[in-house]
């Protein structure tokens, strides 16, 4: 690796003035997308979420935003001073999660609220859930506002006649993807593509110059140029087998008595994200998740307190899904019938009660007040001073400045108590403490 960690030598272009290969490089990702212009990032869909908020909105902008985002889509937030309104997606309650949002939704905010300035949703959501795009972009754009699409985990959309359309192909008008997640390529590396003229695409340079490093790699970069050519030479066979491994593995785990899987609805769930509904067994999601890595050593991509989740990618070979067949099988003969959550409707992501309007302290504002050390009891009613979040995925669960609702003690110190991994609380033995604005107000 270190014989070709080169950098901006002659021949090899300048990623933040690319006129020669990474220039015909990022056409060619827009052409294989469906995109205008195509971005590549260096710093992860991150620093796609930061550049392309920060480009749709004026400082101090108005964004309407879906509230299980990245945490990214926060600090976009935070750095431009924007105020937000959420849109809360539907809970899809026999599993514990939640869905995409939906054209509706976005219609009537849109008309509840007629300063908005964009909109960002996710789809993929990081359960697989997917949103009807292009009608989300039909409404956003009847207003003549941007649509930003966090697809970070759909760079495999629209590659083939198994999934749904990728949103550059959908209308939206800011597309992030990070390549290393579904497709073969190094972490860290994604994509952010442009269409229409409702950005101001100078805007956009600048920004991605200000949240990529200065020192781009070229690893990195030439990871993403193979994963996108391995699209190109081996995608439609290999898109072809990883549905087909999916859907025989649903078929074949579809005798078990307690284990319960979120079934594939083409273009509405994402082919390759397993969700193992615990709900009804009488063990949790994390539980399950520690039996699968400690006894039959296959790793998931997260746990909640009622279900795991799997990931699957192109890569994976029969083997693999031969294992997890088995171990599923196996764990499932296992299981007795019964209750895993303590209240029903409390898997992950889980999140306070709706924000009031007009009770809000901007993010922006909040984050940087006087802080206090408080124990979770004590913090009911207070303002939160630091993001509470579960990792993986980074979606919030408590915003600086937002409310601390009655149930919210309750709920972090279950997490913790089921070994999930909680960022935000400061725990020391048996004292947990959270951070709380000093003026409660």
């Amino acid at each position: 690796m270190y014989l070709r960690d080169i950098t901006e030598i002659d021949g090899f272009d300048d990623l933040h003035q690319p006129e020669g290969i990474l220039r015909e490089l990022q056409e060619h990702a827009a052409a294989l997308y469906g995109a205008e212009e195509s971005f590549y990032l260096v710093n992860g869909s991150t620093a796609g979420i930061l550049s392309a908020v920060s480009a749709a909105l004026p400082e101090g902008g108005h964004i309407l935003m879906a509230r299980n985002c990245h945490k990214a889509a926060y600090h976009a937030v935070y750095l431009r001073n924007l105020s937000v309104s959420y849109l809360y997606p539907p809970l899809m309650e026999e599993y514990d999660i939640l869905d995409g949002i939906t054209p509706d939704q976005v219609r009537q905010a849109l008309e509840r609220e007629p300063d908005i300035g964009a909109v960002l949703i996710v789809s993929p959501t990081y359960e697989g859930r997917i949103s009807d795009i292009r009608r989300i972009a039909e409404a956003v754009h009847e207003k003549g506002l941007p649509l930003i699409v966090d697809e970070a985990h759909g760079a495999h959309l629209g590659f083939s006649g198994d999934f749904a359309e990728n949103s550059c192909q959908a209308g939206a008008d800011l597309v992030i993807h990070s390549v290393h997640k579904t497709l073969p390529s190094l972490t860290q590396t994604a994509l952010l593509h442009v269409n229409g003229s409702r950005i101001d695409r100078v805007l956009l340079r600048r920004f991605l110059h200000i949240y990529q490093s200065s020192s781009p790699s070229y690893l990195l970069m030439a990871g993403i140029d193979n994963a996108l050519q391995y699209v190109e030479e081996a995608g439609a066979e290999a898109f072809a087998a990883f549905a087909s491994h999916y859907r025989k593995l649903l078929a074949d785990l579809a005798p078990c008595r307690n284990l319960r899987f979120l079934p594939l609805v083409q273009r509405r769930q994402d082919v390759g994200k397993l969700l193992i509904s615990t709900k009804t067994t009488n063990v949790s999601g994390k539980k399950l998740y520690d039996i699968l890595l400690r006894e039959y050593h296959l790793q998931l991509e997260m746990a909640a307190e009622t279900y795991a989740l799997a990931m699957f990618t192109v890569n994976d070979t029969e083997e693999g899904y031969e294992r997890m067949r088995t171990a599923l099988l196996r764990i499932d003969g296992t299981l007795d019938a019964g209750e895993t959550g303590d209240v029903p409707g409390r898997g992950y992501p889980r999140y306070p009660a709706r924000v009031d309007p007009g009770d809000q302290i901007s993010l922006a504002r909040a984050w940087d007040l006087e802080k206090r050390y408080v124990t979770l009891e004590e913090s009911v009613g207070c303002r939160a001073g630091e993001f509470v979040n579960l990792y993986p995925p980074g979606i919030p669960l408590l915003v600086p400045g937002e409310r601390i609702a009655p149930q919210l003690p309750e709920d972090f110190r279950r997490c913790l108590e089921k070994g999930l991994k909680v960022q935000g609380l400061d725990v020391e033995e048996n004292t947990i403490r959270i951070s709380v604005l000093e003026d409660g107000t």
